[in-house]
Order: structure tokens, then sequence, then C-alpha cells
């Protein structure tokens, strides 16, 4: 009997009874679906690492007070980081481009053209726009006079743009601060999305001394961003840093840091190990459904073999041969993970691609995906086709004719 006739004998038997091949087949659907998702969104999470990285900044690292873990809110009530520390690094450790200070409050009422509108207000000195590649669309940007007479002064983000003054062009414009009255310098360009999935734009810079001393009261940073000459030894500078950082606060283990750096590098390391950890879990949540599947498929085989036996014996009678009837049932279980295979790899894909278009969870379709499908649906029919296959290649002619 040659390898098709096996072929569409298997078919023919599978076809017959559409309810059982259903539920062999049913693991094998749900976990190429899941398999196929796991995937697509563990590389849709890898691009969207690079993109965070790339908005950080690849030379970039940014000093925050607060301390604690590199993951979670700081303590916002720790206050130790200071213009000090800052010029401290830009004078104490080599190969840096900028040092820049940041001094901020997350809201802050503002008041213009009749509107009000809660928004971030950050001081910043005039490095600041090229520490981020972040300029000016209209007006112009800081001054070192402005930080030196603490100009009452601003420029605005277009978000901030939009909920004021509409489409107007807002450039020479007064607002309001709380009650302290700014003129409007410049306004940003639009910036997008943050990292954290924040508005980049709902913000108004001022100069840092205006913002310490008029608006906020503080004699603390909240940030110091740093940009290297080159990513080589990025690690090294962020750890002069902290040594640097270590010495100027008195700080020595056990004791707590009062402040944490970031860097691009730690940034790709902390998101890759995040979401390795997920990609394993949902992974093996895959392979267990598979696993699971298979199981099924073997047991709903083997109550096959036993309902079969007359077949069995009518083949065997007719001349079949054991290496035949055990070839025709592991071609039916590879039939069926095939099968399973497939319409579970098209539910994959299709629920990540509803996913990307609707969701802001990062997913994309993946040829390695295909081929890691493939591969799992071949294994596992294999390994659990093979007991029903020699069950059924063992049975007894006669006994099966009985």
């Amino acid at each position: 009997m040659t390898l098709s006739n096996l072929f569409r004998e298997s078919m023919r038997s599978l076809g017959g009874n559409k309810v059982r091949t259903f539920f062999m087949m049913a693991g094998t659907i749900v976990g190429i679906a899941a398999l196929v998702l796991v995937m697509s969104i563990g590389k849709g999470t890898e691009r969207k690492i690079m993109k965070k990285v790339e908005t950080f900044g690849p030379h970039a690292i940014m000093v925050l007070t607060g301390g604690g873990k590199q993951l979670g809110p700081p303590n916002m009530n720790i206050t130790t980081l200071t213009l000090e520390d800052a010029n401290a690094i830009r004078q104490g450790i080599p190969n840096l481009k900028i040092v820049t200070s940041i001094a901020r409050k997350l809201r802050m009422g503002l008041r213009a053209a009749g509107h009000e509108y809660q928004a971030m207000v950050w001081g910043v000195e005039p490095a600041f726009h090229d520490s981020y590649h972040w300029y000016v669309s209209s007006g112009e940007e800081f001054s070192d006079e402005d930080v030196a007479t603490l100009a009452r002064v601003c420029v605005i983000g277009e978000t901030v743009r939009q909920q004021l003054f509409g489409d107007q062009d807002p450039v020479g414009q007064t607002i309001y601060v709380n009650k302290v009255r700014l003129r409007i310098k410049g306004l940003l360009t639009k910036r997008g999305r943050t990292p954290l999935g924040g508005d980049f734009d709902a913000r108004i810079l001022v100069p840092i001394t205006t913002a310490m001393r008029r608006l906020l009261n503080v004699d603390y940073l909240g940030a110091i961003r740093i940009i290297a000459k080159s990513r080589t030894n990025l690690g090294k500078t962020v750890r002069a840093v902290e040594a640097l950082l270590h010495r100027r606060h008195h700080i020595t283990p056990p004791k707590e840091d009062d402040f944490r750096v970031l860097s691009s590098d730690r940034i790709q390391k902390m998101a890759r190990r995040t979401a390795r950890t997920l990609s394993i879990l949902l992974l093996s949540l895959a392979v267990l459904s598979m696993l699971v599947g298979g199981v099924v498929l073997m047991n709903i085989m083997l109550i096959s073999v036993g309902e079969r036996q007359k077949e069995i014996g009518l083949r065997r009678a007719v001349g079949a041969t054991k290496r035949q009837i055990g070839m025709q049932f592991l071609i039916e279980a590879l039939s069926v993970t095939l099968i399973g295979m497939l319409i579970g790899g098209l539910l994959g894909a299709g629920i990540t691609l509803l996913l990307g278009q609707y969701t802001r969870m990062p997913a994309v379709l993946s040829w390695e995906s295909v081929g890691i499908s493939v591969a799992f649906a071949l294994l596992v029919g294999t390994i659990f086709g093979v007991q029903p296959a020699r069950k059924a290649a063992a049975s007894s002619p006669v006994d099966a004719l009985r």
C-alpha cells in the first residue's frame, strides 16, 4: 500500500468522524494560537524597547532624585540632588558632552486667554534643548541671560497651546502659572508620547532659576540629564557618576542611595529582562496547552483504535502489514496536529493583527513563529501519535475480526 493511499485512507477516517477529529485538534489549535501570539508580542516588545531607547537617547544618562530601586516611582520626599551636584558631574567626569539640570513639578495650574489647564512644569537650562534634540517651532528658546536674571518667560508644548490658545500663535502671549505671570517666548515642536505612555507636549518649560525661586520655591533638582560624547564605555561613565554622588552625599553600604541613575543600556536590560520573563511565562502556558492537547489526542486515538478493531482486522486480513497499519494511525495523528496548527496559526495571526490595530499592546507577526509552530505540531503529533499507532499495529487480525 503506497504512502498516498495511506494518506487518503487517513483523511477518509478523520472526515468520517468530524466531532472526534475536532476534539483531537482542539488542544493544538489553542496551543499554536497562543504560541504565535506570544512570539508576536515578544517581537513587538523588542521593537518597542528600541524605540524607547531612541526616545531616551542612546548616549543619554539620567540622574533622578528619590533613590530606591531602578523600577517604580521614586520617593519624592528625598530632596538631596542639587545644582552643585550637576556642576560636580560637569567638572569631575570626563567625556561628557552635555550636563543640564532639571527642576520639575508634575502638575501645576496654568491660566491664559480665559482657559485653564493642568500641566507639568520643568525648570531647565538652555542646554536642555540640545540634550533632548527638542527645539522650538516658533519663537525662540531660553538664553543664559534669562537664567541669570530669573526672567519671567516660558516655552510651552503643543498640547498646552491647544488647551489654552486653540489654533492661535501663543508666542508673545501671557500665561499664568499659579499666580506668576510669564511671557511665552517659544512653542516647542510636537513630540508625541513618552516611553511610559504620557504626553511629552503637556508641559511648560521655564528658566531653571525662575522655576526654583519664583514658581516652586525649592533649592533642589528633580533630575540631571547627561549626554556622553559616545556610547563607548557608557557603563563606566554611569558607575563614575554613581561613585561621585556617593562621595558627595556621604552614602556607604548598606545605606540606600538617595538617587538613581538610568542609561539607555540599563533601560534596554531592564525592559528586555521584563519582556523575557513575560514571554517565558506565556510560552510555558502555550507549551502546556500543546502538551495537554497531545495527551487528549493520544487518548482519543487510543479509544479510536479500540472502536476500529474490525476495520484493522479486515485490513490485516486482505494483506496490510503491521507497519502500514501503524503508519496510517501515525499519519492521522500528524494530520490532526498539522491541520490544528494551520487553524491555530491563522487564529493567532488574526488576534495579533486585532491587538496591533485596536490596542496599545505591541504585537508583530514574524516568520519565526511559523517555523516554531510547524516544529511543535510535528513534535506533538509524532510523540503522542506513536503509542496509538503501535497499539493498532500490534492488534491481532484474528481477535480483531471476532
